[in-house]
């Protein structure tokens, strides 16, 4: 999990990921939306994200289209959720705590 998670720091490849959060795309419109990086780098960093599970690659003709991989980012999401979950129990926690004062000054 690690790795994907190291995968998806880079702020490239974590822009990739947003282009590609609703839609296919491209190899080459991928690229195209990178004007201070090569073809060849852009090309590297959708290799680095495919064999890490998170995007999946097929093939139209002689495109290279991609696109998310949604089962390539459960593992990561179940890791900070644990974290997301604890902070909501303590949210309600305090809330009905709260609410707890407020009838009891009633």
């Amino acid at each position: 999990m690690l790795d994907k998670i190291q995968a998806i720091s880079d702020p490239t490849r974590y822009a990739i990921i947003e282009l590609l959060r609703d839609k296919e795309m491209p190899a080459g419109k991928i690229a195209g939306e990178f004007k201070s990086i090569t073809r060849p780098a852009v090309s590297q960093h959708l290799r680095v994200l495919k064999n890490k599970g998170l995007l999946s690659e097929r093939r139209e003709g002689t495109k290279r289209l991609y696109s998310i991989r949604n089962e390539g980012f459960i593992e990561i999401y179940q890791f900070l959720s644990k974290f997301w979950d604890v902070r909501l129990q303590k949210l309600q926690t305090l809330a009905e705590m709260e609410e707890l004062k407020k009838c009891q000054l009633k």
